[in-house]
Parts: structure tokens; sequence; C-alpha cells
């Protein structure tokens, strides 16, 4: 598990807020301006609290909603004043219900994950199409009778219970997997005899951000864990001095060895790997979302685990791809921005890297040793391109992908040439391939029933300028029709722009809702992203943050200035920290926009350190305490930027309550500030899901009626006819 995909990612976890103060003349005359916008909105008292953040008073009015709806009726009771306000407008939208249905007609339709191997039986996930969630299978021999694993469909009633991360160990015979509970990203850890399919008495608590990594021997694993939250504080408090335990079959976790841990470095996080042979384990240390490692080895001979430090860090990207006896292949940017293939030796962990694969011009995203062969993976524009190499780093040949898109999988184990891999593209749901490394031949292993024509939509690959001249990529995506007649069409304009995630092609049903419709979905790669490397990356943290909402700013004027979108035509979406991107440009531009949909969005940059994994966004955001940064953050802060007097495009505030990752609190507040402000007649709403949290594990029909809820907004304001049979 990849700690960037924290954020859908110094300090100490906030107090609980005080209750809110009595209404003060500033709240009567919040009072006021509902009134004149046409809409009474729930009210939210204000409290009287300003500090000082290095000489500059700084207001935050709405503390109060801070605090765990759970714990304070006060809180509880503004939401579900919320609610109701949000869902009496939106159930009175014109289409939202037929959208809805095409929503679950594209989803009706059977989809697979990658298979892994493990002694001969294959794992895998499979939804019939509308399952809340997906169901585990296996198979004993790649042609064998499909056999149901694990439903978690039964679990819980609403369906918020979810399977998240599973692991067979190597002789197949164990399932390792986590349950998550409405959304959080808390994890239990179970055991599943596979064989009986039937469960074990183990059970680990208090899992968070960890992969699960068996010993070569079966007998147990590994794991990363926190120290058990405070009552009351498990959705809110600081994640810090993650530690790394070990997990025997058959042992209560009290008796769970302690593997690895820093109590003198308590902001540093270990993960754990075991090389396909059993023989290494590696562990991987980090203090942020950025990929910059501490390495250390320890080898599983069955004696005491004596980690020895490998690589010293964290400084740079370290990736284990695979082993072969001592030789440890990595992927690394060490002196290397676009990142290179090089070998470490378990045996003399402090001997230089040796180089096998020089860095190119694409960014190396990744790679597997499978067989005799490594595989590596490239980005070339925003796509997958792969190639098969000697153990050596001699090319062999490029690795046949069914067309342009995003190839992802490509697990396996030294010595058998069998893999998998999905492929999708911006139309065309995830296709699953095996692939053997000797032959080079691939073959369907799965292939989803599609409810419409991809031959009628179009993708457009463009490039635009931002504010200071760098040429930045635009996906464009709609029938074909518009684009054969030049047709304008209402348009969402998608981005992230953060954390070195890259935005490559994927396969959307609730998008292609809105593209059967007659709308334009447009995705822009903007700097802050990893799609050209570590220099795009840097182009758009910390200081160099605002060159992001520039390229945002500039794909919506381009959009419109050539024709693929209306004057008043255009709707934003962005979630986690492409929501806080959202609130940031429509504070700066909201002239340009005739919607918005920041969703689960960092909304507060003076806070957001304070809160669960917060504290490792401080590579990309930096500091609100430190004096260098804070100017920065409170430039563009969403909650603290909006200004009353203009007039805002309308927009719909989604967030939900088990959200751990970012906490609920950041739009509660920013919803309330938006609300008591003068922005004009459109609506500024909150839309807060129950049971969920910051995406994963979220049921199917909660997805669906997000989805419904949002889209129908966008369509809306941006002028787009929803009909039940497009």
């Amino acid at each position: 598990m990849r700690i960037a995909a924290l954020i859908l990612l110094p300090l100490l976890a906030a107090a609980s807020a005080p209750a809110p103060a009595p209404l003060d003349e500033a709240a009567i005359s919040v009072s006021s301006a509902r009134e004149a916008s046409g809409l009474r909105y729930p009210l939210a008292a204000r409290q009287d609290l300003v500090e000082e953040h290095f000489g500059v008073k700084v207001p935050d009015p709405y503390r109060w909603l801070e605090n765990d709806l759970r714990a304070d009726p006060a809180v509880a009771d503004w939401v579900a004043r919320e609610n109701a306000f949000t869902r009496t407008y939106i159930d009175a939208l014109p289409g939202r219900d037929a959208l809805k249905g095409r929503m679950q007609a594209l989803f009706a339709h059977g989809r697979y994950t990658v298979p892994r191997k493990a002694g001969g039986r294959y794992f895998y996930g499979y939804n019939k199409g509308l399952q809340n969630q997906t169901p585990l299978y296996v198979r004993d021999g790649l042609t064998g009778a499909q056999r149901l694993l694990l439903d978690p469909n039964g679990w819980a009633k609403d369906g918020a219970t979810a399977l998240a991360e599973w692991a067979p160990s190597p002789d197949g015979r164990y399932l390792a997997y986590a349950t998550q509970e409405a959304g959080s990203d808390w994890r239990t850890l179970n055991l599943l005899d596979v064989a009986t399919g039937k469960p074990l008495p183990d059970r680990v608590e208090w899992v968070k951000f960890s992969q699960i990594a068996w010993d070569g021997r079966g007998e147990g694993f590994f794991y990363s864990r926190f120290a058990a939250p405070q009552p009351g504080e498990a959705f809110r408090s600081a994640n810090r001095d993650q530690q790394l335990y070990y997990h025997r079959i058959g042992a209560s976790q009290d008796q769970d060895q302690l593997i690895y841990a820093t109590p003198d470095r308590p902001a540093l996080s270990h993960q754990a790997q075991v090389t396909s042979d059993g023989r290494w384990l590696i562990i991987n240390s980090f203090e942020g979302i950025d990929p910059r490692r501490e390495v250390h080895v320890a080898e599983l001979n069955g004696g005491p685990i004596k980690p020895r430090l490998m690589v010293r860090g964290p400084a740079n990207d370290w990736r284990l791809i695979g082993s072969r006896g001592p030789t440890l292949y990595f992927v690394t940017d060490d002196g290397a921005p676009h990142l290179r293939l090089v070998t470490l030796d378990a045996e003399h962990p402090r001997r230089r890297a040796k180089e096998l694969v020089k860095e190119r011009r694409e960014t190396l995203a990744g790679g597997s040793l499978i067989g005799n062969r490594l595989i590596l993976a490239y980005m070339s524009e925003a796509q997958s391109v792969a190639e098969l190499v000697e153990l050596d780093g001699r090319k062999v040949a490029d690795v046949p992908l069914p067309g342009v898109g995003t190839a992802a999988g490509f697990s396996g184990r030294d010595g058998d040439p069998e893999t998998f891999f999905s492929f999708s593209g911006f139309v065309t749901p995830a296709s699953i391939y095996r692939f053997d490394t000797t032959t080079l031949h691939y073959q369907p292993f799965a292939q989803p029933d599609l409810p419409f024509d991809p031959n009628d939509y179009g993708v457009e690959q463009r490039t635009y300028p931002s504010k200071d001249g760098t040429l930045i990529p635009l996906t464009i995506i709609r029938k074909k029709a518009l684009a054969d007649r030049a047709i304008a069409a209402p348009t969402i304009l998608y981005g992230y722009g953060g954390f070195n995630i890259s935005l490559t092609p994927g396969y959307s049903a609730v998008r292609m809702a809105w593209l059967e419709q007659g709308g334009v979905y447009a995705i822009a790669n903007l700097r802050g992203g990893g799609e050209f490397g570590k220099a795009w990356h840097e182009a758009g943290r910390g200081a160099n943050k605002q060159n992001v909402f520039d390229d945002f700013i500039a794909a919506a004027e381009w959009l419109k200035a050539n024709g693929f979108t209306p004057a008043d035509g255009l709707a934003i979406e962005g979630r986690s920290n492409g929501g806080l991107l959202v609130g940031a440009v429509v504070n700066q531009r909201p002239d340009l926009f005739a919607a918005a949909l920041p969703a689960v969005g960092v909304m507060d940059m003076l806070r957001f350190d304070r809160f669960t994994a917060g504290r490792y966004w401080v590579d990309d955001y930096g500091s609100p305490d430190k004096a260098k940064d804070f100017p920065l953050l409170y430039g563009y802060s969403p909650y603290h930027n909006i200004i009353g007097g203009r007039a805002y495009p309308a927009i719909l505030v989604t967030t939900a309550d088990t959200d751990d990752r970012v906490v609920p609190a950041h739009s509660f507040k920013y919803a309330a500030a938006l609300q008591a402000a003068d922005l004009g007649e459109r609506p500024r709403l909150l839309r807060v899901e129950s049971r969920a949290g910051h995406g994963s594990g979220k049921p199917i029909d909660k997805l669906i009626d997000e989805y419904a809820d949002s889209y129908s907004f966008a369509a809306r304001f941006t002028g787009l006819a929803i009909k039940a049979k497009p």
C-alpha cells in the first residue's frame, strides 16, 4: 500500500473545541444575508475565536464544528439540519432520478479484480454488478471451478462493512484479510482456512496503513499498527509512532512480536515486504507521503529477526520489485528524477547500488520480477507502456498491451512466468489478461459486458499554456457527434495536482452517465502530480502550490476559449487534495465556474496537520507551524479566503461522517463559512454521507446516490438536460 494514496495523503491532536457561543451581531447580519440570497440555510453559531499566527490575527468562528458528531450533540444537530436542507433541494432537481437509474444500469455488469496466485490457487474479486461490496473467490488451478470464499455483503445491513486488504499465504492454505467498518482507515485483520472456508479465531486490531506480508513458511505475517486511540478519539487523533509486528497463526494479539519501531522518531511509519522466496524481510520507513524511504533488511532464517540498515533516509524513493537470492531489485529516484533500476546486496546491505537500467525521459512507474525476467512499467504521456528485460537489464521486448490506456497488476514470483494484469481506458471498463513472460503471449481472463458502445465516444489529448507558459496536458472525453459538429456542451473539469499522484486513463461508470447525456468531461494533468517525474511534482508543491491553481484556472479558460464549453456551462470537480483545489480556485476566480463539486476536501490549511493522517501531508503542503510556510497556506486556504460581495458558483460540498483521512470538520467549517457570506443567489450546500469514509469501502448504492446528487446538481447549473433514455 502506497501512503500517497492516503489523501484519495506536527502535531498533536487538537483538543475538543468549546461549545458554540451564543449568537452575536455578526451572526444576526449573516442571517439577513441568508434571506437576501433566497435560501434560509441552517444556522451555524459563530464563535468569537481569534488566534495569532506569526503576528497575523486569524479568526476561526466555526472551530466548534471540529468536534466529532458522535460525541457532540450540537454538531450532530447542525449536520442533520444541513442534510435535510440539501436533500430537499436536490430531490427537486429535474432529472436526478433518471440520472441515478442510468448509473445503476452502467454499474450492472460483472467486474473482476486482478488474480493473485498462491500454491496453485487463484484468488480474485468478482462483483456481479450492483453488489455493494465485492466478494472474494478462489479457484484450484486456472481452470478449476469458481468457489466463493468471502462475501462481505452480509457483514452489515447497510453494506458499509467492506473487505479491504487481503493476502493468501505462500502455499495458498490460509488467507489473511482486513475488514473495514463504515469507510474508516482502521482495519481489523482476520484469518481463514481456504480449503474449508472456515474462519480461524485470530483477530488483530488497530491496524492502519499496513501491508500484509506473509513469512515464507506461511506460519504468520507482518503488519503495521498504531497504539489504540483514547476513547472517543479514534476518528480524530493524529497517527504517530507506528510499529511493525509479526503475528503467528493461532496466537493472540498480545503475543505478537514487535519487530521494528522508532520511538525516538515517532513521525516515522513502517511497512513490511517479504521477498517471494520468503528469505528476506524489507522494512520501508517514511515520514510523510512523499516517496522517500529509509530501508532495513533482515534475513528470515527461523532465528531472531535482526533488521540491518540498507538505505539511510528518508531521502529518496526505494521500491523493491523482486529478488534473486541475496540480490534485491529496486526502482529508485536516487540520482534519477525519472527513476532507474538498481540492485542492492542483502548480505552486504551497505554496499553501493549497482545500476541495471538507466534513467530515461519516460518515468519508470514500477516493475516486477516474474519468472526469470523483469517487467518494467513506464508512464508516457500519462499512459502505460511496459517492457520486458533480462535480470541483467538487457531489453527483451515491449510487453504487448491491448491498446492505449492504463495497465495495472503484473504481480508474480521468481521462477513462475505467469502473471495477470488489468487494462482499462477512459471509456472501456477494466479487462483482465493473463500474460506469460516466456512466450510473450497474453490472453483474456475476464472481460466485462458493456452496456454501451465505446465507439460512440472520443478521447482527445490536448495541451494548453498555464499562466507562466508551461504546457499542461488535458484529456477531453465526449461523444464523437459533439466533436464532429464542434458543439460546445456543458463540461465537468476534473483535477488533483498533488502528492506525486498521476491521473491516467481509467473507466468510471458515473462519468459515463454524464457523457451519455451529452456532457463533456475534461481531466487536467496539473503540476504537483507524478505524470512527468520529480520536477513535475516539485513544481506544484510547497511554495509552488499556486502553480496548481493557475494550471486549473488556465484549463477552464482554454476550454471556453476553444469552443468546448459554453460561457456559463463549466463545473469543476475534485476529491481530497482535489477538493482543496476546487475550493481554492473558486475563491480566486468565482466568475469562471457555474458549479463546483469539492468532495472530502482539505479546506482548513492552518489545522490540517492536527488530525489523523494530516501530519503526512506536511511534505507536500508545508507546515502551518513554520513561519515561512504560514503565509502561503493562509493565502490559499479555502476556509479562510471566502470573500463576500462576489457572485460564487453553485457549490455542493460532500463529505462523510467516518472520514478519518480528511476529517469532515474541513468540509463542515468550509460550508458554514460559505453559507454565512454574501456570495450571490446560487446555492452553497453540504451533503454528509452516514457510515462512510474517504472513499474506499463505500457501498455501491451510496456511491451511486452521491454521484446522482452531484452530477444532477452540476447539470442544473451548467444547462445539461437529463433524459431518462439518452
